[in-house]
């Protein structure tokens, strides 16, 4: 019960972050600036983005509901903070700003923290580590996404 109860928290807050994130990027993928980037052949469509970030949230949900139940340290609650703002904060930089470099010292600064999760605490969690990797693994193909979209704007 006590984690199914933290589950619970860490999905609100990180579905909470989503919600803000969406609200901060002004309709942004499909505004007339977004849609005239030359962006990367390996552009997923649309709707996917909203499938894996529903996935990556709810496994993250589980992964920090096992972690801060194991280890409710400073540093767990530091990270979850660095990675909140951070999600939430490239989507007004990127698509509301258009500060496409500033987004990928942001997306680059995300994918450590999540890399750090999965790195620190994986003999802590052991194979519930697994539930972090869909979160790493976007992240990489979204700083690729960016990273393409600075370089070949």
């Amino acid at each position: 019960m006590k984690t199914f109860k933290a589950f619970l928290v860490f999905l609100i807050i990180n579905f909470g972050a989503l919600a803000i994130g969406s609200w901060l990027m002004n309709n942004g993928p499909r505004t007339e600036w977004y849609t005239s980037l030359n962006q990367a052949p390996w552009t997923p469509a649309g709707w996917v983005f909203g499938v894996a970030w529903f996935t990556i949230m709810f496994c993250f949900s589980i992964y920090m509901a096992y972690l801060y139940i194991k280890m409710p340290t400073t540093k767990v609650k530091i990270l979850f903070f660095m990675q909140f703002v951070l999600n939430v904060i490239w989507n007004f930089i990127f698509f509301n700003q258009h500060l496409v470099a500033l987004g990928l010292a942001v997306i680059i600064s995300l994918t450590v923290v999540i890399a750090t999760f999965l790195l620190d605490f994986k003999n802590e969690l052991k194979t519930k580590t697994l539930l972090i990797l869909p979160y790493f693994i976007w992240l990489c193909i979204a700083t690729s996404l960016n990273a393409y979209i600075l370089f070949n704007n």
